[in-house]
C-alpha cells in the first residue's frame, strides 16, 4: 500500500496546473509529493481508503462550509462534519445551528499574551483554549492571531501579537502546541499582511520579496515547522494581484512548498472570490456565509460548490485536485482523532482562570512609575477610580474574537476586592463612550471633585471594544472590521486626565486597549502609568495586586509606542491605510523599532520596555563563536528589595553588510524570575538565522563573513551590555 500511496501523490506533479488569465496551463509544483506522507504512513493508507469510498458529490461536500462554522463530513462512512470556534482568546459563544449559552473562560488577548514574553505561558494558554474547544465539541479554534503589528491604527491588533517576527515566533508555537496536545486543531491566521481592516477584502498589498521573508512570514514559518499546525486560515487581501486565500505564490509555493505545510488552508469566511484560482491555488477549504444570502444561505452555491461537481463531470477539472483537498481535511480529523477517541476536556474550571490571571499578571506593563508605585494600603484611606472603563466588560467586544464568560473582573471590582474594605472607594465615569464626541465639562467636574477628596485617584481609559456583535465597529476603536482614525485619546481623556491630576497629583492612569495611544498631553506630569491592554476575566484582580504590590510587573512592549501617529514607520515611510487599489510597504523591513533605532527616532516607549518594583543588574558577558553561530552567556541580578521577574533580550547587530540592515534585531530573549539578592546565568544560543539576512538581488537568505554587535538589555533602548563576535 505504501509504495501505491507514493506513486499515486507523485502523479498529482503531472495534473497539477494553474489556469493562467490566457487560458494556458503551465506545470505547477504539486502540493503532495512523497516527502509528506513521512511519519504519518498509517494515516494516509486510511486515508486513500477512505477517499476511494467517496462520491464526488461527498467529496466536495467536504471541501466548503455546510454552516456557519462546520463543513460537511459523509454520514455513511462515518466521517464527521468538521467544526470550528472563534476565536484567539476564548471559545466562542454559539452560532446557528447549535444555540448553546454556557460560558467560557475569557483569557486575556493576544497582545497581552505576548506582553508576558513568556513561551511557558503561550503553551498554557493554548492549553485552555483546546480543552475548552474540546468539551464544547470543537475540532479548529480559529487562533492565534499572528499577522503583524504594523500600524497603531488597526483594529485588530489586540489579537494580534508584537511588531516583531522573532518575538511572535517564539509565542505562537507554545499557543500551537498548547492547542494541539488537547487533541484540537489551531489555526494560524491571517496568511498573509493582514494589517489592517480598512477596505481588508478588496486592498492589494505590495511589499519586497526582502520584507516578505524577514518580517512577514517568519511567525507563519514557525507555526508551521515548529509548532506543527494543523489548519492554516487566508487573509482578505490581496498580495501581488492576487488574493491571499487562493493566492499561488503564498499557498502553493511558499506555504505548501517551501515550508512542507500538510494541513488545510481554509478561507476567511467569505474570501474566496474565483472557483478555478481557489482549485488551483490551494484553497482547501471554503467557508463563510454570503450575506445576501440570510436567513437562509445555499451553500451549494459556493464557489468550491455545486460548481465544481460541474466542472469535474464536464471534464475540466481532474477530480485528483478535489482529492488532495478531501486529503488533506482528512489529515486534519486523523490527528485530532477524530475517528477515535477523543479527551473529555474541561470548561470554564478554576485552573483555567489561573492561567487567564497568570496571563494578565505578567502581560500588564508598568510604563511610568515616579515613586507613587505600589501602594501601600496601610497609608491611604481613600481611592478615587475615575474612567468608564474601570466598570466596563470588554469581553463580548472586539468581533469574531467576543466571548461569552462566566464572569468578568473590572478593574474597580479588582480594587474593591484587594481592598476588602478597608479604604474608601469612590467611582465617578469621567467621559461617556460616544464615537467623536468631545469632553464632557459636567462628568470632568464630578471626576475632578471625586478626586480631591480622596488620597488616590485612578484614571482607567484608554481605547475600548464596541458591543453589538452585528455591527461590532459602532463607538468601538479595538474591532474586527474597523481602523482607528489616528491615535489621539477619543471621548474627551486628555482634558479628563489633565483635570484629574492637576487635582491630585497623586495620579495613576491605567489605559485599556490593543496598542499605543497619543499620551503627549498629559504624560510629563502624570507620575505613574500603566498598560493593562484587555487583560482578560480577572484582569481587574491582576491589575489590583500589581498597583498594590502583591505582583511585582514583569510585562514587557511588544511593540514601540510611538510619540505620535506621524512616528510611526507605516505612516513616515509607507502607506496607511493606502489608496482605494492597493498598499505599498515602502516602510520595507523597517518595521516598528527596528525604524525608531535606525532612524533615530525617540519614541514614547520603547519595544521591550517595561518597568518593575526592584532593580536588575547585568554583569559577566561573555560570546563564544562556533560554526556560524554563538552562545551568549551573562549574568541577571535582582540588586533590589523585591522578587520579580526580568526578560533579559538580546539584539543583533550587523557592523557592516552589502544591503542595508536595522540597527539591531530581536534574536534572543529570556525570562528570569529572581528574589532579592539572587543572581542567574542567562543563556542564549544564536543560530546561523540569527545573522542572516535576505538578500532579494539574489533571491536567497545570506550570512555575510565579518563582525556583529550583540546587544543585550532590558528594552531595545535600555542596552546595559555590549559584545563583538566575528564569524
Amino acid at each position: 500500500m505504501k509504495g501505491n500511496i507514493v506513486k499515486a501523490s507523485c502523479s498529482l506533479v503531472i495534473v497539477y496546473a494553474l489556469m493562467t488569465a490566457g487560458g494556458q496551463a503551465k506545470a505547477q509544483t504539486a502540493n503532495v509529493d512523497a516527502a509528506i506522507f513521512q511519519g504519518d504512513n498509517a494515516i494516509y493508507q486510511k486515508i486513500e481508503q477512505q477517499i476511494k469510498q467517496m462520491t464526488l458529490e461527498e467529496k466536495v461536500g467536504m471541501i466548503h462550509g455546510n454552516s456557519t462554522f462546520t463543513s460537511a463530513g459523509v454520514k455513511r462512512l462515518n466521517i464527521p462534519e468538521l467544526t470550528m470556534s472563534d476565536g484567539p482568546h476564548g471559545v466562542r459563544m454559539e452560532h446557528d445551528n447549535d444555540h448553546v449559552f454556557d460560558s467560557a473562560t475569557y483569557l486575556p488577548t493576544g497582545v497581552c499574551l505576548a506582553a508576558t514574553w513568556n513561551p511557558q505561558l503561550g503553551y498554557a494558554f493554548g492549553s485552555v483554549l483546546g480543552s475548552e474547544a474540546n468539551y464544547r465539541g470543537k475540532d479548529v479554534i480559529l487562533g492565534p492571531g499572528l499577522n503583524i503589528i504594523r500600524s497603531a491604527l488597526n483594529g485588530r491588533n489586540f489579537e494580534y501579537q508584537s511588531e516583531d517576527p522573532y518575538l511572535i515566533s517564539k509565542m505562537v508555537v507554545g499557543y500551537i502546541k498548547g492547542v494541539q496536545d488537547q487533541g484540537v486543531a489551531a489555526c494560524a491566521k491571517h496568511y498573509l499582511a493582514n494589517n489592517q481592516e480598512t477596505r481588508r477584502g478588496s486592498i492589494n498589498v505590495l511589499m519586497s520579496e526582502r520584507a516578505l521573508r524577514e518580517i512577514y512570514l517568519p511567525g507563519f514559518k514557525a507555526a508551521v515547522q515548529e509548532g506543527g499546525v494543523y489548519t492554516v486560515m487566508g487573509a482578505y487581501n490581496k498580495f501581488r494581484g492576487q488574493f491571499c486565500t487562493h493566492n499561488d505564490y503564498l499557498v502553493n509555493k511558499i506555504l505548501k512548498g517551501e515550508l512542507g505545510f500538510k494541513g488545510v488552508l481554509m478561507s476567511d469566511w467569505s474570501a474566496v472570490h474565483n472557483t478555478m484560482e481557489a482549485l488551483w491555488n490551494g484553497t482547501d477549504l471554503e467557508m463563510g456565509t454570503d450575506l445576501d444570502m440570510l436567513p437562509n444561505p445555499n451553500y451549494g452555491k459556493f464557489y468550491l460548490g455545486d460548481t465544481v461537481i460541474a466542472l469535474v463531470k464536464a471534464g475540466r477539472v481532474d477530480e485528483k485536485l478535489i482529492d488532495e483537498k478531501v486529503r488533506r481535511i482528512l489529515y486534519v480529523m486523523h490527528k485530532t482523532d477524530m475517528f477515535g477517541k477523543r479527551k473529555q476536556g474541561t470548561f470554564s474550571t478554576k485552573e483555567h482562570a489561573q492561567t487567564a490571571l497568570k496571563v494578565a499578571e505578567e502581560g500588564i506593563v508598568l510604563l511610568k512609575n515616579g515613586n507613587l508605585l505600589p501602594l501601600k494600603q496601610s497609608s491611604i484611606k481613600s481611592i478615587a477610580v475615575i474612567g468608564v472603563n474601570a466598570n466596563r466588560l470588554q469581553s463580548e467586544g472586539g468581533g469574531s474574537s467576543q466571548v461569552r464568560t462566566r464572569y468578568e473582573i473590572t478593574p474597580l471590582e479588582g480594587f474593591k476586592a484587594i481592598t476588602a474594605g478597608k479604604i474608601k472607594i469612590s467611582y465617578a465615569p469621567g467621559y461617556s463612550i460616544t464615537k467623536g464626541a468631545g469632553p464632557d465639562q459636567q462628568m470632568i467636574n464630578e471626576a475632578v471633585a471625586a478626586a480631591k477628596k480622596a488620597d488616590i485617584a485612578i484614571v482607567v481609559g484608554g481605547w475600548t471594544h464596541g458591543y453589538n456583535k452585528y455591527d461590532w465597529s459602532d463607538n468601538a476603536y479595538d474591532a474586527e472590521g474597523t481602523d482607528k482614525p489616528d491615535m489621539d485619546m477619543p471621548f474627551g481623556q486628555n482634558e479628563l486626565i489633565n483635570a484629574v491630576v492637576k487635582a491630585n497629583p497623586k495620579t495613576i492612569v491605567v489605559l485599556m486597549g490593543g496598542g499605543p495611544i497619543d499620551v503627549s498631553k498629559w504624560i510629563d506630569h502624570t507620575p505613574s502609568v500603566i498598560q493593562s491592554w484587555y487583560p482578560g476575566m480577572e484582569g481587574g484582580n491582576a491589575l489590583a495586586k500589581i498597583i498594590f504590590g502583591a505582583v511585582n510587573p514583569s510585562g514587557k512592549l511588544p511593540m514601540t509606542f510611538p510619540k505620535t501617529l506621524s512616528q510611526s514607520p507605516a505612516h513616515a515611510l509607507g502607506q496607511y491605510p493606502g489608496d482605494s487599489v492597493m498598499v505599498h510597504y515602502n516602510d520595507d523591513i523597517f518595521v516598528g523599532y527596528r525604524y525608531f533605532d535606525t532612524y533615530n527616532v525617540e519614541p514614547q516607549f520603547a519595544f521591550g520596555h517595561g518597568l518593575s518594583y526592584t532593580t536588575f543588574k547585568y554583569s559577566n558577558l561573555k560570546v563564544e563563536p562556533g560554526n556560524e553561530s554563538a552562545t551568549v552567556t551573562f549574568t541577571v541580578s535582582n540588586v533590589g528589595k523585591t522578587a520579580g521577574a526580568e526578560v533579559a533580550q538580546v539584539y543583533v547587530k550587523d557592523d557592516e553588510s552589502i544591503l542595508r540592515r536595522p540597527e539591531k534585531e530581536l534574536k534572543g530573549f529570556q525570562k528570569v524570575f529572581l528574589n532579592p539578592g539572587e543572581s542567574k546565568t542567562v543563556t542564549v544560543n544564536l543560530t546561523k538565522e540569527a545573522f542572516q539576512y535576505y538578500n532579494d538581488m539574489l533571491q536567497q537568505w545570506v550570512l555575510e563573513k565579518g563582525g556583529f554587535t550583540l546587544f543585550v538589555g532590558s528594552s531595545s533602548r535600555d542596552i546595559r551590555l555590549t559584545g563583538k563576535l566575528k564569524l
